[in-house]
């Protein structure tokens, strides 16, 4: 099942964002359209999973302020998903169609862009140019243009 790491995420990201509006009491500030959709994908993976471990460690970590699981959890909570929907249709069809609702929900619309982490997010074209011995790039660390800074000289068996 393609959907499963996709729902395994929204469901951390719903019961972080659950435990965070608990703690800080902050419902008005959420998009209340998507988080009825993320608790729906909450509420039918809860029905299916009951009290599978991977869920209630992935609770565990939510409630400690984690924004995203751990790499274990994620892949527990993963394999725990394809498993339930391996062994039940109904499950499977229900949690795919909540994974496109939520996808087509967060996606950006007309145009827009949208990137997580460090990644950069680029709408349209993108031109980058190094002319005259200058560097560019889109993202660039650290660079030295010109000789290295304290060149070794060439020893007597070097030259």
């Amino acid at each position: 099942m393609t959907g499963a790491e996709i729902a395994a995420g929204y469901v951390f990201a719903w019961l972080a964002g659950k435990a965070r509006r608990v703690a800080n009491r902050a419902d008005a500030e959420v998009d209340r359209g998507l988080d009825a959709g993320m608790e729906r994908l909450h509420n039918l993976v809860s029905a299916r999973l009951g009290q599978d471990p991977a869920l209630r460690r992935a609770r565990e970590e939510a409630a400690a302020g984690r924004d995203e699981p751990s790499q274990h959890t994620r892949r527990w909570l993963t394999d725990s998903l394809r498993d339930a929907a391996e062994h039940d249709a109904a499950f499977a069809a229900a949690l795919e169609n909540l994974v496109r609702a939520l996808q087509a929900a967060t996606a950006p619309g007309d145009g827009g862009v949208a990137a997580s982490g460090d990644g950069p997010a680029i709408g349209g074209n993108v031109d980058i140019r190094a002319e005259g011995g200058s560097a560019a790039a889109l993202t660039m660390g650290n660079v030295t243009i010109g000789p290295a800074p304290n060149p070794r000289t060439p020893g007597p068996d070097q030259g």
